[in-house]
């Protein structure tokens, strides 16, 4: 088997080029680098352990865990970690079954004659919780893969809950791009320095600090870039490399993930094309996401870590969109 490069890899498992990234710096996979040139490139042991990876995501387990299953070679520990999984995920169960026959019982409370909507000052309601605590659900044991790939798809869809609705402030901001390997780590070193430089954190404590894949999307050969902005304040003068820009704002849709789950920006994505009342607002040109970007939250506090795509590190997707006309 030929080795495929990063961008290949990405479509055939419809997964980030910086999810891969990550992947590798965490110690899950190993790439490598051919002679003469620069971009990550897998082979084949690779590839079957990022399919093994990516099963055991779609079954929620971990990326700490993956790693400790994937390094042990007795089967102990992974037993220990799918029982876990499955008391967790009979938890969950218990507790949705719960839910859904209390809103049964509401419905069938309701549509007796005369019925009003005093449900929840029912006394007997707590007994009606208790009683169904202790339900249990019969699944079948012959699940296929085909059944998981659909389990995950319902699963893994974002609700209103899910996403916020924030509008970004106009403002100046500094920005640095640049195209090569590992580029995300290379742009917020040079930013992180330029804001310690001139103590933004205590000058601008308000300052947040944007990033988008640029250009994009990846090439062919795997050729990747990446841009960060962070806020500043009037007068403030920005150095080379970095430039100054100017944001326009504007309203956009927010989702939190863990530092590594970039492959949620297709749930967002989705959920904005459901969407009855907001549209995707394109805003800048193929090579800057049309707008997409991603924020670091807390950034005040991450510009000072050493390890600042760690364990625990926390991202806003942004999407730009506006409200849909009435027709």
């Amino acid at each position: 088997m030929e080795l495929q490069t990063i961008s290949q890899v990405s479509k055939q498992f419809k997964i980030s080029t910086r999810t891969l990234r990550y992947y590798e710096q965490i110690g899950l996979i190993q790439s490598i680098t051919k002679e003469d040139y620069s971009y990550r490139t897998y082979d084949e042991g690779t590839i079957l352990r990022l399919k093994q990876i990516i099963v055991l995501r779609k079954l929620r387990i971990p990326l700490k865990s993956i790693a400790e299953i994937l390094l042990k070679e007795n089967t102990a520990f992974a037993i220990e970690v799918f029982q876990q999984s499955l008391s967790e995920i009979g938890d969950e169960i218990t507790a949705l079954t719960t839910i859904k026959s209390v809103i049964q019982s509401f419905i069938e409370r309701l549509n007796l004659k005369n019925a009003k909507l005093q449900l929840l000052d029912d006394e007997s309601l707590l007994e009606i919780v208790d009683s169904l605590t202790t339900s249990k659900i019969n699944f079948k044991e012959d699940k296929t893969m085909d059944d998981l790939i659909k389990a995950d798809e319902k699963l893994r869809k974002l609700t209103d809950k899910d996403v916020r609705i924030v509008y970004l402030p106009p403002s100046d901001v500094a920005a640095y791009q640049y195209e090569g390997d590992d580029p995300e780590m290379h742009v917020h070193k040079v930013v992180d320095s330029f804001v310690r430089q001139n103590n933004l954190m205590a000058v601008k404590p308000d300052l947040r600090n944007y990033g988008f894949n640029s250009p994009n999307p990846v090439d062919e050969t795997g050729r990747h870039g990446y841009e960060v902005w962070v806020t500043i304040h009037d007068g403030l003068s920005v150095p080379e490399p970095l430039v100054r820009k100017h944001f326009e704002g504007g309203l956009y849709a927010a989702h939190m993930i863990p530092f590594g789950a970039f492959e949620e920006w297709d749930l967002l994505n989705q959920w904005i094309g459901n969407n009855s009342k907001y549209e995707f607002r394109s805003s800048g040109d193929h090579r800057n996401m049309f707008g997409l970007m991603e924020e670091y939250l807390n950034y005040v506090n991450r510009v000072n870590l050493t390890d600042v795509e760690g364990e625990g590190s926390q991202l806003d997707l942004l999407m730009p969109i506006k409200e849909k006309k009435n027709e």
